[in-house]
């Protein structure tokens, strides 16, 4: 097994419409591919010098979301005086204090901007109301307007004239082309555009996950409710999740045969029967692909070029399983995305935050508990959060006058607010821009877990002190961190994020490993490589995958096996 991936980028997400795909990597950089040029050749690189955390296309435009919360867009109906030029249209807001944006989505014709302050602007066309005012008299804007406050989520599509927000209540509404029902409003809606914010009624019971849109149609992915009733039976089982339906059949599909649908209305096929769980789906103009948790790829809609897969170009009005195609390397399937565009498809490999599952929550988790948190911080009405310093020390580039600077910061939030800026510092993500731009020049957000993992391990003079849980093994001690191990290991996070509290700090007289075996064992928990001056026989290998399963590593890309046989493979 041969693995090159030392100086490859990682892909983040891959955004496909009629004309263009962009694809936007791991480290803020991106790359769009013209149509004209079949995807493959000379491709044109966004010229934007900010960092990027997100990018959309429609059917006429293309917005990229930067790291500062600007988005810069382009298009007929954006800039209709120079249509291929990128320009600033978060700065177009009026209102000064709503100019950090949270996140983008593209219409066919439109893009709709969801702000730090829960509010959704759209700007673009609005020929079928999708910027929810009356049509006639204001068929286009070149500025954002407002369209609604208090918004959770935005939902559109690449080639829908049509959009969904979800508030804060969990109240879903919709406004746009609705000629086929494709806004789900039911038979009483039959109107072909509904110009003004609606209501959806009668919304299948459970949790909105996603909502994508086709030409002329929605498709909605839920988390059952009564699965999440049972979830104290069973913690370590996914809730259910279920796909509904709303507008045309022909052609794109709806997943069942000659039927218009005006509600959103469940796909159902054996194919979703004893499967754990929907991990990923997407709707391209007239097609749609699911991925399952059980490595199915289930496919339906026009296929004219080819886009579903099948190997034929027959369409397919009725969900069918595909092969899954042969995978590089042995990545967890749940890293697995989808993406489909105007007569394409992609399934692309993005580990979250190229780093653990779950791995945001058991951060959280980590330092609510006493033993983790020994820096003390005060929220405006006295509340008190507790942080690990060896975390700041290298999340706030080991400078002290960082951590004075953030008690200050915190000094002047709220309790919810400290908690998000922690939550950023601790998991190396934007979560909310308008703070984020408040503590960005104190923290090093480009920095990821493993790099800081790296730095710890590497750095000679790191004091002793910090490195409080033992293993002991032939008369000799390794300490760790608990963090790291936590991370690292599914046995160590049961022992030290389980309710009842572990008063051992050892484990004791773990033999199986040898020494030069256990030594990369130990460099690996830490930096995620191999050092190069050690050389790998089969018996280390075989030692090796025995410790794995005793310590149950959380294996991520690349993983400490197939770093182990790569090496090998190359010393021989």
């Amino acid at each position: 097994m041969k693995m090159k991936m030392k100086n490859e980028k990682q892909i983040k997400q891959i955004s496909t419409g009629y004309f263009s795909t962009i694809f936007l990597f791991e480290n803020g950089k991106a790359i769009e591919y013209l149509k004209e040029n079949d995807s493959k050749q000379n491709p044109s690189k966004i010229q934007i010098e900010e960092n990027i955390q997100k990018v959309t296309i429609g059917f006429q435009n293309e917005a990229i979301l930067t790291i500062e919360g600007n988005v810069f867009a382009k298009g007929i109906d954006i800039n209709p005086d120079n249509p291929n030029k990128f320009i600033n249209i978060s700065s177009l807001i009026e209102d000064t204090n709503d100019r950090i944006i949270q996140d983008i989505v593209s219409g066919s014709d439109s893009i709709y901007l969801l702000t730090s302050n829960q509010n959704v602007y759209g700007i673009g066309s609005n020929k079928y109301g999708q910027l929810g005012f009356d049509s006639e008299t204001l068929p286009k804007t070149e500025k954002p307007i407002l369209m609604m406050k208090n918004v959770s989520k935005i939902f559109s599509g690449n080639s829908s004239h049509h959009i969904f927000l979800l508030n804060s209540n969990q109240e879903l509404f919709g406004c746009g082309d609705n000629i086929y029902g494709q806004l789900g409003l039911g038979e009483s809606r039959k109107e072909e555009k509904i110009q003004k914010l609606t209501k959806i009624q009668n919304i299948p019971k459970g949790k909105i996950i996603d909502i994508q849109s086709g030409y002329l149609r929605s498709i909605m992915l839920i988390e059952d409710e009564n699965q999440n009733q049972n979830q104290n039976q069973n913690q370590n089982q996914n809730p259910k999740r279920k796909l509904y339906s709303c507008g045309s059949w022909e052609d794109n599909g709806l997943g069942k045969k000659y039927q218009n649908t005006y509600e959103f209305t469940e796909i159902k096929s054996f194919l979703f029967e004893n499967d754990n769980n929907i991990l990923d789906f997407s709707v391209g103009t007239f097609h749609n692909l699911i991925l399952t948790s059980k490595g199915k790829i289930i496919v339906f809609g026009e296929n004219d070029w080819g886009e579903l897969g099948t190997g034929n170009l027959s369409n397919q009005l009725i969900p069918i399983q595909i092969k899954l195609p042969k995978l590089r390397f042995n990545e967890n399937i749940s890293n697995y995305h989808l993406s489909c565009g105007y007569e394409k498809s992609f399934l692309y490999y993005s580990p979250f935050f190229s780093s653990f599952s779950n791995l945001e929550e058991d951060l959280i988790k980590l330092f609510e508990r006493k033993e983790f948190c020994d820096i003390s911080f005060k929220t405006e009405n006295g509340e008190i959060i507790k942080a690990h310093k060896l975390i700041l020390k290298y999340r706030l580039n080991q400078n002290q006058n960082q951590i004075e600077k953030l008690k200050e910061i915190i000094s002047k939030k709220s309790i919810k607010e400290s908690n998000q800026i922690f939550e950023m510092i601790y998991s190396n993500r934007i979560i909310n821009p308008k703070l984020y731009s408040e503590i960005k020049e104190i923290i090093n957000l480009n920095e990821k877990i493993e790099e800081t993992m790296k730095r710890i391990y590497l750095n000679e003079n790191e004091n002793e002190n910090e490195k409080d849980f033992i293993i002991e093994r032939k008369e000799k001690q390794y300490k760790f961190p608990k963090l790291i191990l936590i991370m690292r290991s599914e046995l160590y996070r049961g022992m030290f994020l389980s309710v009842t509290e572990d008063k051992s700090n050892k484990v004791t007289d773990y033999s199986e490993l040898s020494n030069k075996s256990f030594q990369i064992f130990e460099y690996w928990i830490y930096s995620n490589q191999i050092k190069d001056e050690i050389e790998i026989t089969k018996e280390m290998i075989d030692e090796i995958k025995i410790g794995i399963d005793y310590f149950q590593l959380n294996q991520t890309n690349p993983n400490l096996f197939d770093l182990l046989i790569n090496k090998f493979d190359n010393q021989n």
